[in-house]
């Protein structure tokens, strides 16, 4: 891929996944306005939790924005492998906002439940959370069908976020219910603790995709396999070892070796190449590929000797 122009299949992914994050933005902002109406009506500490919640969601949102339209842009002279990383990057930002709310909330939570403070206005709560669950329930139907078709880890970690919306209204709902109806007074703090836990375990789960983007982690091996597959269908190529792969954002990257006739002229050997990346580019478009060609029976030593040691399974039988 030639610096300063993006892949089609790149530019496609940018648009999608930006578009996702202003939706995300727009509805954070919405549910924003909404809440701090709730919970000063309420005074409920669960609606204050979803409140702050919300709040940082704005903030997550726009970094994720400005994420995904960075790791979009092409490859240029001073980020050769292009802007990929962003993606993770903002993920981690998340997970980094999730961590804050859940421990703000649960130290809320603590303090309420300690303190045995009323909540009122259960009905305002309620109708505002039922809102809430239905706006966050078509922001996640819009991301689950981007993510479908772009993979993105910025916007995976938004949906992430937003699912445990869903939970942390439900929870506000559930609160003001049990204390104001059935006056069971330390339910609205008990709940709280637990919107907390939810969203501590649900920031470390996020971490784990943007973490091993960034540590280069090797594709899923049957994607892998596949790879491999696609590529040992050209007749020319007597195998194919010493594969490496790596994802970036929207961007895959391989790097292999193959094995061709010693007789092969250079003009010939640059032909077949041409034709399995040709190949590979239908199978597995935009992804960047490098292949290092070895005359038939040449064995080097491997710089990861564990790439060697996993030739025999990468090769079909």
């Amino acid at each position: 891929m030639s610096g300063g122009h993006a892949h089609p299949a790149h530019a496609a992914h940018g648009d999608l996944t930006a578009r996702a994050a202003v939706f995300s933005v727009s509805i954070a902002t919405f549910l924003l306005l909404l809440k701090a109406y709730a919970a000063w009506l309420t005074g409920s500490v669960a609606m204050l939790g979803s409140l702050a919640d919300t709040a940082l969601d704005v903030v997550a949102s726009l970094i994720t924005l400005y994420g995904v339209r960075l790791a979009a842009m092409p490859a240029d002279r001073e980020h050769r492998f292009g802007h990929g990383k962003a993606e993770a990057l903002a993920a981690l930002f998340q997970v980094g906002i999730i961590s804050f709310s859940a421990v703000g909330i649960g130290w809320r939570a603590v303090d309420r439940l300690i303190h045995r403070q009323p909540t009122a206005g259960a009905e305002y709560g309620i109708a505002v959370s039922l809102v809430a669950i239905a706006a966050t329930f078509v922001l996640l139907w819009y991301q689950r069908r981007v993510i479908a078709r772009t993979g993105s880890v910025a916007i995976e970690t938004d949906h992430v976020h937003y699912q445990s919306d869903l939970l942390l209204n439900l929870s506000v709902i559930a609160a003001l219910a049990l204390d104001q109806y059935l006056h069971i007074r330390g339910a609205d703090p008990v709940l709280g603790i637990g919107i907390a836990l939810w969203l501590g375990w649900g920031a470390w789960q996020a971490s784990a995709r943007a973490i091993d983007q960034l540590m280069d982690k090797e594709w899923p091996e049957e994607k892998r396999r596949r790879f491999v597959e696609v590529a040992a269908l050209h007749p020319e190529l007597k195998g194919i070892h010493d594969l490496r792969t790596r994802t970036s954002g929207m961007h895959d990257f391989v790097q292999f070796h193959v094995w061709v006739d010693p007789a092969m002229t250079v003009a010939e050997a640059h032909l077949v190449m041409d034709e399995v990346e040709n190949k590979l580019e239908r199978e597995f478009p935009g992804c960047e590929i490098l292949i290092h060609l070895d005359p038939e029976g040449q064995v080097d030593q491997p710089d990861n000797p564990l790439a060697e040691a996993d030739l025999t399974q990468e090769l079909p039988e």
